[in-house]
């Protein structure tokens, strides 16, 4: 789940973490106020979307102008400017796609003189089972182009969850900032802060796109972008609150009301699995054979035949889905149970595109023997390579 940087920066104040004073705006009224509380004389105009490359980003609309989503104001009638520009267009970035996101809420900031521009970040690293800092003193870019380009100024840290943060940690990331004197303190109790937090909000990543270091020398976390693991949320109701279902896509959402972990691609094959990791490989194998997946769509180790069911709505509730491909390894999961599944959901869906099933595992034989009993237009598959060339070779037949 992700949350707004306006949000991500009250959590920073929670955590005694350095940043900018900053309020929430959701009409052009609303910023003008935001800005009049701020001592100026120059504001920070922030669009608010779960994307990044905010700053160089470009409205679709012709009247939002060309400065992107992050703009610098010298006077609160360019903060009401900016804001009548920016509400209820649409901001085009690097991470959103050609159709871009609807910009709905601002953030008004408080400007800060910057002298430089670095980057941190934490995530989860699944290698060591640790928490990972990485940092770069080429703040305010790209960080994959930094990465690809000049791998050098990376530096990575990771801490060992049974000892925690120790203060040499945050040394090593200010040295690696080429930070000096307090400000050596200052990025250690700023570590110390964030992995703190990082462990306990369940985070899967923080990155701080740019920390500056101001005129005067101070530390500030001018950016937040915040993931948090998902399967933790519960333990995070006031995490939870903080959701912007706005900034989801519909049918993910409806997905996550059947626990269903699904996400919405660019093919036409809809692809019913259970796994992660067999959905993986059956989108890899869709790709070997010249097709795309329409989606990664993973029912679960214990899916009842209802479950299934909603599942295949899903599924068909895109237009551009051509045909189905059905996987499952029975393993919790009884491959007859599946069957009575897909037979529900094709005759109350009367399924018209090509449905092709690939069952292997648990109660076999009788799952096969239900599907073929059934009456149903269903293509059965042998093995993975198989079903994926017979539902590409459907695909063929029909286009």
């Amino acid at each position: 789940m992700n949350i707004h940087e306006y949000q991500a920066k009250e959590l920073y104040r929670a955590y005694g973490v350095p940043t900018p004073n900053g309020f929430a705006a959701f009409s052009v009224a609303e910023a003008v106020e935001a800005a009049k509380k701020l001592p100026g004389p120059v504001w920070v105009v922030k669009a608010q979307i779960h994307a990044g490359g905010r700053g160089k980003g470009k409205f679709l609309e012709a009247s939002a102008g060309d400065k992107g989503g992050v703009r610098l104001a010298k006077s609160i009638d360019e903060v009401k400017e900016f804001a009548e520009q920016m509400l209820g267009k649409t901001l085009v970035t690097v991470q959103t796609g050609n159709a871009g996101r609807v910009v709905n809420r601002l953030y008004i900031e408080d400007g800060s003189a910057i002298d430089r521009e670095l980057y941190l970040s934490a995530l989860v690293d699944r290698s060591t089972s640790r928490v990972a800092f990485i940092v770069s003193q080429a703040g305010g870019m790209n960080i994959e182009d930094v990465a690809h380009e000049t791998p050098e100024k990376i530096h990575t840290l990771t801490i060992d969850p049974a000892t925690g943060y120790q203060p040499f940690h945050g040394r090593k990331v200010a040295f690696a900032l080429g930070l000096k004197g307090d400000q050596v303190k200052a990025a250690g109790k700023l570590v110390e802060n964030l992995y703190r937090m990082v462990v306990e909000k369940d985070m899967s990543l923080l990155e701080i796109n740019p920390l500056v270091v101001t005129k005067d020398g101070k530390l500030i976390c001018l950016d937040g972008k915040m993931n948090f693991d998902s399967n933790a949320l519960y333990r995070h109701p006031e995490i939870v609150e903080l959701r912007d279902l706005g900034e989801e896509d519909q049918t993910e959402i409806e997905a996550s009301k059947h626990d269903l972990a699904f996400v919405k691609l660019d093919g036409n094959i809809g692809c019913l699995v259970n796994g992660a990791g067999l959905a993986m490989a059956t989108m890899d194998i869709i790709k070997l054979y010249g097709a795309e997946p329409a989606n990664f769509l993973d029912v679960g180790g214990g899916a009842s035949k209802e479950k299934v069911r909603e599942a295949f709505k899903i599924i068909l509730a895109d237009p551009s889905v051509k045909g189905i491909l059905v996987n499952i390894f029975g393993g919790i999961m009884r491959c007859d149970i599946i069957a009575e599944g897909v037979i529900a959901a094709a005759r109350e869906m009367d399924i018209k595109v090509p449905l092709v099933v690939r069952l292997e595992g648990t109660n076999v034989d009788l799952g096969k023997k239900i599907l073929k009993e059934s009456g149903l237009k269903i293509i059965p598959a042998d093995d993975l390579a198989d079903a994926a060339k017979k539902i590409t070779d459907e695909l063929k037949q029909v286009a």
